[in-house]
């Protein structure tokens, strides 16, 4: 079986990313890598609060799973990279409205973070 790569789709094709894909497909699963609070338009790093963050992070990443025909309903795993660990219940209620049945299995640990983003969240879709 083949990979196929799914991008954001507010991505410029013409932009660069660096050595990873926004999403890879194998096997009947999607592997979206660590997303944080981007404009997919202008390549540029929206921060804010910690509710911001995690929203627009959280929105990217629904982008992406659907760009790759899946759904949050099919979330399986949610790893989830802090700056300030004290953000956790703050973090933990914005992201618990984009899962509002079952729950994905999650990790969450505190992080040091480039560009001064607060949040960082990776997971893996079923598509099937």
């Amino acid at each position: 079986m083949n990979k196929i790569k799914v991008n954001h789709p507010d991505r410029d094709p013409n932009f660069v990313t660096g050595a990873y894909s926004d999403g890879v497909i194998w096997n009947g699963l999607l592997f979206v890598s660590g997303q944080a609070a981007v404009d997919f338009k202008t390549s540029k790093f929206i921060l804010g609060t910690i509710e911001e963050e995690t929203s627009r992070t959280l929105d990217n990443i629904k982008a992406i799973v659907e760009a790759g025909g899946g759904s949050m309903e099919n979330v399986l795993k949610v790893t989830a990279h802090l700056s300030n660990i004290d953000d956790f219940d703050r973090y933990n209620a914005v992201y618990a409205t984009y899962f509002p049945n079952i729950k994905p299995a999650r990790t969450t640990v505190q992080s040091v973070l480039a560009e001064g983003i607060k949040v960082e969240i990776d997971c893996i879709v079923a598509l099937s």
